[in-house]
Formats: C-alpha cells, sequence, structure tokens
C-alpha cells in the first residue's frame, strides 16, 4: 500500500521532482562517462604503459571530491521538494498517519527518484562514454583500429558508490526534518512567505557603486602586474601578497555589486518612468529588489564558481593546445642528449650550498666537448687528458650511440661574454630600449637580461638546418641571424629588430642582421616540451673563434639510421647512464636532458589529455552545480511568490503578462551572475593569453569553443527547465484565483 502511495505521489509530484531528478542524472552520466577512461585509451590505441592508470586514478580521486559538490545540490535541490509537500505530508498525520509511515512514504520515493536517475544517467553514460573514445583518440592524435561497444564495471560500482552516500545523506534530512517539524508548521507551511528585508536604496546604490570600483581597480591592477608567476625569485613574495590583495578586491567587489544591486535597479527603472510604469514592470522591479536581497551571497558564489569554471576550462584546454600544436617544432630530431657546463655563478652556487670538496673538482669551462666522441667512448681531444663517457644502461649492458645514430649535429651555445666575465652583451631588455619597445610580460620573472642571449657558430646552425630538409643560410664575419624556437613574442621581438636592421655588439665588434626574420622553424637545440631555445645569436664561426665567448651548453641532436625501426633504437639507448666527463681530473660541467622524440610525445599527450579531461570534468560539475542552485532558487521564489501571481490575476491582469513577469526576473537572477562570471574570466584571460603567447598564439576555438557551448547550453537547459516548471506553477495559482 505503501509502495503504491509512493509511486503515484512521484508520478503526481513529477514537476517538483524534475530539477532533482535532471541534476542526479547529469551526475551519474558525467561520473560513470568519465571512470571509463581505462578503457578509452585501451580502446584508442594508446599503448603508453601506465597512461590510462594515471589518468584513471586522478580521475576517479577527483570523483569523491565532485560527488561532494553534488551531495550538497540533492540536499539543496531536496529542501525544494520538501518545501513544496510540507502540507501534503501534514494531512496525511491528520488523517491518522504516523510519522513513521510519513517517513517510510518519503523513504520510497526518493528510492523511486533516485533508482529512475541511476538507471537514465548509466544508458546515458554509457552513450557517452563510446563517443569520448572519438575524442580520446583524436587527443592522443590516435587511431581506432578496433572500436568495439564496451562497459566499465569499476566506472559502474564508483558511480553507484557516490549514489548511495548521496541518497543516504538525502533520506536521514528527509527524515530528520519530519521527525522536527510540528503539524501545525506542516499545514501552514504554504502560507508562510519568506521574509523580506528591504534596504534603503541610497545605501544599496553606494554599495554598488564600491562594489563596481573594486572589481574595476581589481581588473586594473592583474592587466598592469600580471600573474606572480612572472616575478622574480626576489619579488615572489612582493607578488603573491598584491596578487592575493587583487584577489581580495575582486572577490569583495563581485560581492557587494550583488548586495547593492536591487537599490541599482529600483533606482534606475524609477528614473525610465516610461520604462517602469509599463505593464508589471513595477512589480517585477520589486519583486527582483526583494529577492535579490536574500540571494545575494549566493549570486556572488555562483558569479565566482562560473568564473572558475570558464576560466579552467578554456585556459587549461588552450594552453594544452598550444603545446601540442608545436610539438614538432620543439623536437627536431629522434633523440638529444645535452651536456651543462660550469659557469662562475654555477661554481659559485656549489660551493656556497654544497661540500665545498666535491665543488673543489668541478672546474670553470673554458672550452666544449665532443659528445658524439664522448658517448661513442672516444677521447674528445687530441691534445687534452680527458676520461670519456662509460656507457651503460641500467643492465651494466654497454651502449654504442654509433648503433643507431645517422645524421647528427652539435650545437653548441655560449653566453655572450667572455670566460670568466658576467655581463652579458646581448639582452632582450637592451634590444626593446634600442627599438623603443616595452619589454613583455612573459620576461619579467626570467633570468634573460641576467644569461643573456645564446650564440652559435652559423657551421653548426647550417648543419642542423641541411639535417631538417632546408637550404644553408650565409652568415657573413660582420653579420648576426637571431633564432627561437618558442614562437609568439619572443620571435616577433627578435623578427622586428632584424627588420629594423638594428646592429648588435659582440665582443667589440658591430654585426648587422644577415636577413630580416627570426628563423624558428629551424632553430631547436634540443628536444623539449616547451622550446630549448628562448634566443640565440648565429655568427660566422671566424669571429666567434676570436671572442673566447663562456661555453654553457652543447647538444647532442642525432637521427636514427635511415630504416631503423624508431621503437627498437628507443629501445636499445632507452636506460642510458653516462659517468662525468672528466678533463685532466675536473669536472667541466654535467650531464642534461637525455630524451628521445617519441618520449616528449607522449608525454605531452599525457599532459594534454589530463589537463584537457580535468578541466572539462571540473568545469562542466562546476556549471551544473552553479545552474541547479538557481533553479532551486527561483523555483522557491516562485513557490513563495504564488499568492502574489494569484492576487494579479484576479485583478485583471493577463496571463501572458504575469508569465512574462516571471521570465524577466529569472532571466536577471540568471544572467547577472553569468554576465559578472565572464567578465571576470575576460580580463583573466588577457592576462593568461599574454602569458601563455611566449610560447605561441593561444587559440580558444576548435574543441574549447565546442565545450564552453556545451557548458552554455546545460546552463541555458536549466533556465529553460526552471521558467516552464515556474510557469506551470502560477498556471495552478492562478487556476484558483476565486476560490479565497
Amino acid at each position: 500500500m505503501l509502495c503504491k502511495l509512493a509511486w503515484g505521489n512521484v508520478r503526481r509530484a513529477g514537476r517538483d521532482y524534475l530539477v532533482y531528478l535532471l541534476t542526479l542524472t547529469l551526475g551519474v552520466t558525467v561520473f560513470y562517462a568519465f571512470n571509463t577512461i581505462s578503457m578509452q585509451v585501451d580502446i584508442a590505441g594508446i599503448d603508453e604503459k601506465g597512461l590510462a592508470q594515471v589518468m584513471g586514478s586522478m580521475l576517479g580521486n577527483l570523483t569523491y571530491f565532485l560527488a561532494g559538490v553534488m551531495a550538497f545540490l540533492m540536499v539543496y535541490a531536496n529542501n525544494f521538494i520538501m518545501k513544496r509537500r510540507k502540507k501534503e505530508f501534514g494531512l496525511y498525520q491528520v488523517l491518522g498517519m504516523g510519522r513513521g509511515r510519513v517517513a517510510t512514504i518519503m523513504a520510497l520515493e526518493t528510492v523511486i527518484v533516485s533508482v529512475g536517475a541511476f538507471v537514465a544517467g548509466i544508458v546515458l553514460g554509457v552513450g557517452l562514454s563510446q563517443l569520448m573514445t572519438l575524442f580520446t583518440a583524436s587527443l592522443f592524435k590516435t587511431q581506432i583500429a578496433n572500436f568495439h561497444f564496451f562497459f566499465s564495471v569499476h566506472a559502474f560500482s564508483l558511480t553507484l558508490a557516490c549514489m548511495l552516500v548521496m541518497f543516504v545523506l538525502t533520506l536521514l534530512l528527509n527524515l530528520r526534518a519530519v521527525r522536527r517539524t510540528k503539524l501545525i508548521e506542516l499545514m501552514g507551511a504554504e502560507r508562510r512567505n519568506e521574509s523580506i528585508k528591504t534596504r534603503n536604496p541610497w545605501i544599496a546604490i553606494a554599495i554598488f557603486a564600491v562594489g563596481v570600483a573594486l572589481v574595476g581597480v581589481a581588473y586594473y591592477r592583474l592587466l598592469r602586474d600580471g600573474f606572480p608567476l612572472t616575478a622574480t625569485d626576489s619579488k615572489l613574495q612582493e607578488a603573491m601578497t598584491q596578487f592575493g590583495i587583487t584577489t581580495a578586491m575582486v572577490t569583495v567587489g563581485t560581492f557587494a555589486l550583488f548586495w547593492g544591486l536591487s537599490g541599482m535597479l529600483i533606482k534606475l527603472l524609477q528614473s525610465l518612468r516610461g520604462v517602469y510604469w509599463r505593464g508589471l514592470n513595477m512589480f517585477t522591479v520589486r519583486q527582483l529588489a526583494a529577492k535579490v536581497n536574500t540571494v545575494c551571497f549566493s549570486m556572488g558564489v555562483i558569479a565566482m564558481l562560473l568564473f572558475l569554471a570558464i576560466t579552467s576550462v578554456t585556459c587549461g584546454m588552450s594552453i594544452a593546445n598550444v603545446m601540442n600544436e608545436n610539438l614538432e617544432r620543439y623536437n627536431p630530431v629522434d633523440v638529444s642528449q645535452t651536456y651543462v657546463y660550469y659557469t662562475p655563478d654555477t661554481l659559485d652556487f656549489y660551493k656556497e650550498s654544497f661540500n665545498p670538496s666535491e665543488a673543489d673538482r668541478m672546474v670553470l669551462a673554458d672550452s666544449t666537448v665532443d659528445l658524439y666522441s664522448a658517448w661513442h667512448g672516444d677521447p674528445w681531444h687530441g691534445d687534452r687528458k680527458g676520461k670519456s663517457a662509460d656507457n651503460n644502461d641500467e643492465t651494466g649492458k654497454k651502449v654504442n650511440i654509433a648503433d643507431v645514430a645517422g645524421e647528427h649535429v652539435q650545437i653548441d651555445s655560449y653566453l655572450s661574454y667572455p670566460v670568466g666575465g658576467s655581463n652579458p652583451s646581448v639582452t632582450p631588455s637592451e634590444m626593446c630600449k634600442t627599438m623603443g619597445e616595452k619589454l613583455p610580460k612573459a620576461f619579467g620573472g626570467s633570468n634573460a637580461d641576467a644569461m643573456g642571449l645564446f650564440v652559435t657558430p652559423a657551421s653548426q646552425y647550417n648543419k642542423l638546418r641541411q639535417m631538417m630538409g632546408e637550404e644553408p643560410v650565409s652568415i657573413g664575419r660582420d653579420q648576426y641571424l637571431l633564432t627561437c624556437d618558442m614562437g609568439g613574442e619572443l620571435v616577433d621581438l627578435y623578427t622586428k629588430y632584424m627588420a629594423g636592421g638594428h646592429a648588435l655588439t659582440l665582443g667589440g665588434h658591430t654585426l648587422k642582421p644577415a636577413t630580416d626574420k627570426s628563423d624558428e622553424d629551424t632553430a631547436a637545440i634540443a628536444n623539449s616540451a616547451m622550446g630549448s631555445n628562448p634566443g640565440t645569436v648565429v655568427v660566422a664561426d671566424e669571429l666567434l673563434s676570436q671572442l673566447n665567448l663562456q661555453p654553457y651548453s652543447s647538444s647532442l641532436l642525432v637521427n636514427y639510421k635511415q630504416g631503423m625501426d624508431t621503437t627498437k633504437a628507443d629501445e636499445s639507448i632507452k636506460y642510458t647512464l653516462l659517468d662525468n666527463l672528466l678533463v685532466d681530473g675536473k669536472e667541466p660541467g654535467s650531464w642534461g636532458i637525455f630524451i628521445t622524440r617519441s618520449e616528449m610525445y607522449t608525454q605531452a599527450a599525457q599532459m594534454n589529455g589530463l589537463i584537457s579531461y580535468l578541466a572539462i570534468y571540473i568545469g562542466f560539475v562546476l556549471v551544473v552545480a552553479c545552474a541547479a542552485i538557481l533553479s532551486i532558487q527561483q523555483l522557491s521564489n516562485v513557490a513563495d511568490g504564488s499568492r502574489s501571481y494569484r492576487v494579479l490575476a484576479q485583478i485583471g491582469c493577463e496571463d501572458r503578462q504575469i508569465c512574462h513577469s516571471v521570465m524577466a526576473q529569472q532571466a536577471v537572477f540568471f544572467l547577472f551572475p553569468l554576465a559578472v562570471g565572464l567578465a571576470h574570466s575576460f580580463v583573466a584571460l588577457k592576462v593568461i593569453i599574454e602569458l601563455v603567447s611566449i610560447f605561441g598564439n593561444m587559440s580558444i576555438g576548435g574543441t574549447v569553443g565546442l565545450t564552453c557551448a556545451i557548458f552554455l547550453a546545460a546552463y541555458g537547459g536549466y533556465f529553460l527547465v526552471t521558467y516552464l516548471m515556474s510557469a506551470g506553477m502560477v498556471q495552478a495559482a492562478i487556476a484558483i484565483r476565486y476560490s479565497e
């Protein structure tokens, strides 16, 4: 009997349960689909060891946090349902039904709705996970060779566990509400409206103005100072403090803006008398002012959450795309090995930070070493006493680079000052000063001016170009060429400098540009994820030999022998361990990064995938949370104001006018937080785009645009559902306009 009654109640009150059902269904769908990532990776043909486990673990742990957010939403939505049905539950008790049976009916209703939402969510989640496999393959740049339908027991179990926790929490709160609420409160709940607090409109306008001013100043400070990431070590603490102040200003300003919104709306529309007195505009404005007063804090929270969702998705995925698009330029060869020489600064650092006896083994590098010969096991200088590298893999097996190496070139990078010196001759600041340009913000936290640009011989640069299928560039003794593989602002800066015909002074020699464009396509000096060449001056070998510049690093760039299987070649040198090189018993430097192109592509794909999935996952749940909170608030407002709408109908207002008033109110509540969130996001993204532009142009399109469109569609969908439900509630109230 109770089951039958509960089922009938769910069918009859289906409209009241719609937001609860929709939110729970979306939660189940997203939880299941994203936790099938390990199976998606396998089907997409991504065979990197540990990738599926890492992504599955991270998304699984994130699910627990997001489940907490969804649990809060479920409780919030359930409170609305309880508020709508208090009179009904009171009537059950008046007819003689005990509280235990009423609680049982509530529990059965919660079970019915939760099971329905879970089943619908799993069905949608299974379908979505199949589609996401195509997205995963596209993200990791693989082809699906054997696509087949799949179902993840792990994702199902994890989702079920999260839903059970939400169900138990909701049920306990419902039972607690029934046990603690008196019968007279249940029967009279429909007649008790939310208390409305009115504010002095002039005070509200003043607070609104303060909020706008705080947000405006915060925008200015952020655009001027940027993020603390660009600060130098000495100024990092101050930058963090200033950024904290900016964050506090925009947060306080956002809440102040919404706190004073009601007074601003009233005064603004009252001044437009032709608008204020038209139709039900006066009633609409008064309703808005009254309701904004009670939900200003939640609107501020929603605006900040929308800002976080939009920024995280757009920024995260765009940065990942920039990295992915430039990978080919960043990784020009099959494998690279870097050797970094000691300079006066590094020697001082080691002596101050480590055991002086260990620092005694280090010596200032005054020349470069032949890395290929060292790796091959041969002496690299005929007139120097040196020990070659002892090349073994992790099993102790001898590794010889000659077994896999085809074309190869060594790129030696020198600092632009003589051995033992410390003041660079070529710096970005001096170049910008010469052109009358402002130093890009991206240089703010770097050591570009302390180190200056690198210098490399033209012969090595041209050999690298030939390896990459490009023609050599003629560089005379009195000429220079600027190269950079990072793209974006750096290449633009160097190109502008050369195109302007500006000279460089190096070791007392004045050099003119050899071309009018900086090279970025054949400028990489090692395999890397974000670029290895922030700026290099290519000069003639004859000139370089006379300058006695301080060596900074050498990079051996190797392409495998023609026809050799890349996977086998990678495996044969994968675990190479190189002993320190010794010159007359001293160490001139230390081995740097050893990386294959395949490994770098794998790491970049993993990072790209993780960033994209985390951004979408977090962003979607936050958007749904914000929309659901707004929806429930508006439905509660309509329920509270049902008697007001009934009175409007009784005095002759058309149903269409009343529904338009409801829509206008809800449009303000949905659009204002979205507008503020978008404004915050645009300013933050402008700063982020400037920061990322050091590596390339940040594109907010493609996948990012589609993802944001889906988020906005979900947000708009909640607005549509809210209005339709509200219109139904208003029509129900108007239908009994003459009953009282």
